[in-house]
């Protein structure tokens, strides 16, 4: 077998190290009492699009924006008194009605989530985004390097055999790391732990605290926002699926909310508890 072989076998080997010492994290902030912002732990469970969603639920229990046309959202007065720097960059964003889509790719709000995004990467909840490229473009390359090497390197007969075999560990083991989600382990287990101390209510009227809303929004998603903003949600378009179809996955079952219940304390267009 080509010396040149081995080259490549031991590249594709060390891309795989490289990537599992960069996908690597240190254990986060667990121990402490505190509940992280509702804005994070959206942002662990579903990303930029969930952060700005429970941006727009705080927004809109102080009257600062209200569902347009289309279903759209638009600014309906000053951010209220909030200093949140999400609240702010999404509010900021609304010159115009936009489609919660849009909404989340305008640079007021993508700078204030990917700010939001750092300091939980510090804490330990999520992959820092260079470590978390570099890693995945590592792991693509590892294929390439492992079986196109041989081939480059003139390998034939048995000893390209010996060189695929020597190479196929790698191959197989990298496609499974680049599964791993941007959360971390410390992230996934915050988020089970809160579901079990805030599970889901049957009824909205059960909750009159406009924090715990963001906050069962911010851990179930549309379940939650069926439940204590289904006008807001449906007109706005925050659902992630259609009235009827919302499904919570891993974090929990939908519970239907029925238009005719009493509303919660406070919010606009009587939906959700206002803080």
């Amino acid at each position: 077998m080509p010396t040149g072989t081995w080259w490549f076998i031991g590249a594709a080997w060390g891309e795989l190290l490289i990537a599992a010492v960069l996908l690597r994290t240190r254990s986060g902030t667990s121990g402490t009492s505190d509940v992280p912002p509702p804005q994070a732990l959206a942002l662990l469970r579903g990303g930029r699009r969930a952060a700005v969603t429970v941006a727009l639920v705080a927004l809109h229990q102080r009257g600062a924006v209200a569902a347009g046309r289309k279903h759209t959202i638009r600014a309906n007065g000053g951010p209220g008194r909030t200093r949140d720097p999400v609240q702010l960059g999404v509010h900021g964003a609304l010159r115009r009605a936009l489609a919660l889509r849009a909404l989340t790719q305008r640079p007021e709000a993508r700078r204030a989530v990917d700010a939001l995004r750092g300091e939980l990467s510090g804490a330990g909840l999520l992959r820092p985004p260079a470590r978390l490229w570099a890693a995945r473009a590592l792991l693509g390359c590892v294929p390439v390097t492992a079986v196109a090497g041989p081939f480059a390197a003139g390998a034939s007969g048995a000893g390209l055999a010996m060189a695929l075999a020597a190479g196929a560990p790698p191959v197989l083991v990298a496609p499974a790391l680049l599964r791993l989600p941007d959360t971390t382990g410390a992230a996934r287990r915050l988020l089970t732990d809160l579901r079990e101390r805030y599970p889901l209510p049957a009824h909205r009227h059960e909750v009159t605290d406009g924090w715990l809303v963001q906050l069962y929004v911010a851990l179930y998603g549309d379940p939650a926002l069926a439940l204590f903003l289904p006008r807001f949600s449906r007109d706005g378009g925050l659902l992630d699926r259609p009235p009827g179809q919302d499904r919570a996955g891993p974090v929990g079952r939908p519970r239907p909310a029925d238009r005719n219940r009493p509303p919660v304390d406070g919010g606009s267009d009587a939906d959700g508890a206002s803080c």
